[in-house]
Parts: structure tokens; sequence; C-alpha cells
């Protein structure tokens, strides 16, 4: 789930206004990427769209939008902010920021955006912005007429499942009067992981993935190894779900393609055939083992007599974690560990991104 959706959700059920700030388009070098997003009320800001002189910037804009709201309740905004000139901020690009204020009436569109993401499924979100200036972006001192179109979903188009973010003139023919339309494909960013193992180190890591956005199966035989509910609520990790299973090692089978699993119990022997069975289905994007270079030696010569194949054996990242780091305490572990889970994340998705980048054939 994007953390963004959920936090807007709770806002608005509150009762409170929100400003959903995204970025729109991005023109040479920005410190986000398009798609990027900020919620801003009038009290607090929650997420980042890069921080600096930007987003002191884009916050202050937003609350004028939450101002203009009291007379035009569905106020929306587009302003194109240059970060060298203007923020003095280094990256020497542009970006064209959209703003627009959300009330409780918003929550259906919302809702249904959760739910597909919840499914799986990625989901085209429109905006359109009316436009007095030819249906260009605003510059810091000039704002785009409100919008009170409804925002809309709708199915990406076949094969179309990446993120993506783009605005599109669509201005008509009357002289001064057009529509800028901010549509964005919006896709679950949460990637599975199965963590086996509740002691020390799993714990660490726990904490660790909590922070991060995937959704974590935590299995160990041992109920009593893990933390007490309140302890649990306490580690602040809501896209963690603990299992403490008489049959842990089911926890491989039931997995889903492109899960990435990480093995910490207390038993080598559990270690070992948890290794076979998450090697024979290798459909994995990522598979880490604790343990030491004797250990990884002495379970490539057994998972070999098990018949693995040494090119699948390859794939185990044993021991676990980023080179160059010997610290041995469980939360340095769990920082090494989650931190080579997602140098495995970005390599599995680096080319489903370069897909979707090049350009299509007419």
């Amino acid at each position: 789930m994007q953390a963004w959706l959920t936090d807007l959700q709770q806002l608005l059920a509150h009762g409170d206004a929100a400003v959903l700030v995204t970025v729109a388009r991005v023109e040479g070098s920005a410190p986000r990427e398009a798609g990027t997003k900020m919620i801003v009320t009038r009290e607090a800001a929650r997420h980042t769209i890069g921080g600096g002189h930007l987003e002191w910037k884009a916050i202050e804009i937003a609350r004028q939008v939450l101002r203009d709201g009291m007379r035009t309740p569905h106020a929306r905004r587009l302003e194109r902010l240059a970060l060298g000139p203007s923020l003095g901020q280094c990256c020497g690009g542009a970006v064209v920021l959209a703003f627009e204020r959300l009330d409780v009436a918003d929550l259906g569109w919302l809702a249904t955006l959760a739910r597909r993401l919840g499914a799986g499924a990625s989901t085209v979100r429109s905006v359109s912005f009316r436009s007095s200036r030819n249906g260009e972006p605003a510059t810091a001192s000039a704002s785009l007429d409100a919008s009170v179109d409804a925002v809309m979903l709708s199915e990406p188009e076949p094969g179309a499942q990446t993120p993506d973010c783009l605005l599109w003139d669509t201005n008509s023919a009357s002289p001064g009067e057009g529509t800028i339309l901010l549509t964005e494909t919006i896709a679950p960013n949460d990637f599975p992981v199965v963590l086996f193992g509740a002691g020390h180190v799993g714990a660490a890591l726990v904490r660790v993935l909590g922070t991060l956005p995937c959704r974590v199966r935590w299995v160990d035989a041992r109920d009593a190894a893990f933390p007490s509910p309140e302890a649990f609520a306490a580690l602040g990790a809501p896209n963690v779900v603990i299992d403490a299973s008489d049959a842990p090692d089911e926890a491989v089978d039931a997995a889903p393609p492109g899960t990435s699993f990480i093995v910490m119990t207390h038993d080598h022997a559990h270690d070992l055939d948890l290794a076979e069975r998450i090697l024979r289905r290798g459909d994995f994007v990522f598979f880490g083992m604790i343990g030491s270079h004797a250990k990884r030696k002495q379970f490539e010569h057994r998972l070999a007599a098990r018949g693995i194949d040494p090119s699948q054996i390859a794939r185990m990242n044993c021991p676990l974690g980023v080179d160059g780091i010997v610290d041995k305490s469980p939360e340095v572990i769990a920082i090494s560990a989650a931190a080579q889970l997602l140098q495995a994340i970005e390599a599995a998705s680096a080319p489903v991104r370069a897909t979707a980048a090049m350009p299509h054939s007419a």
C-alpha cells in the first residue's frame, strides 16, 4: 500500500481538509521523481518531495490552496518551480507541482484506489486543471484557475503497469482557455518478504522492514519467541504479520512469485530444509541466510547432494548483508541485510523501468 494513501484517508475521515502535492513533471535534475507525493494540512506536512527550499515553498503554496478552499472547496493549482535560480538548490532543474485540496468528499475515490492497490492492481488517476493562460503551468507568482472536475480512476493500458506521471495540454479552441490533464499510473509498491526466525536479529530486522514499502510474513514455530501484542504494537510495523506456525516450511510454498526470503532461525538443520525448498521453487527475487562463510560452504555441499543445481545455490546470499560491514550486533546486521535486500529489489525492477521508458512505435 502507498503510505501517503493510508495517511490521507485517515486525515480526511477525521474531517480534516488536506492538500495533496504531487511532483507532476521533472525537467532536468530534481530531488525526487515524478509521481512523488506529500500531504499538507494547516498544522503539519507528511512525506516528502525532496526537502530543502523546494519543500518549504511547496508547503507555503499548499497552505494558500487550503485558504483558497474556503471559497472553492476543491481548489487545484499547478506551479512550475526552477530549483536553481529561484530556490537556491543545487539540482539545477525544475519541477511542476500539482496541488489538490481534498476533503471528506474525496474518500470515495481514495477507498477505491486503496482497494485496487491492495488487490495488486495498478490504476490510472486523472485530474484536470483549468487554465486561463493557454494551458501553460503557472509560475510561483501566478496560478491556474481552480477546477471542480471529479478525480477519475481507470484501468491502465494493457502492459502498462509501471508507475508514471504525465501532464497533457488539452487546450480548447477558444483563445486563453483550456485544460491541463494530470494522469498518473499508480502501481502497488510493496514487495513481499517472508522472514524466518524470531530471535534478536529477526526482531531487529522487523523494525527496519516496518519502515519500508514491503509486506512481511514473520514466521517461527516458537510462539513464545515473538513479542507480546503490546511489544509488537510498539515496534510500529503495520506491514508485518506474525505467523506462529507448526509447519513454518509451508510459508515458502504459500508465498507469491517474486517474494524475497530471509532465513535466520535458531536451527541449522531447519535452515538447510528451508534453503532447499526456496531454491527448488526458484522464482524468488532475493534469498538471504544468516551465517558464516563456513556455513555457506557446508550448505553448498549438502544442497548439491540433494540435487540442487549449482547455479541456483549461487543465488543464496550467505553470509547475509552488504560487503564491508563486520559488526555482528543485531541492529547492524538488520540494516546491512535490509540494504542488500533493497539492492536486489532495485536490480529486479530496473529492466521493467527501462522497458517502460522506451519510446513506443506508432
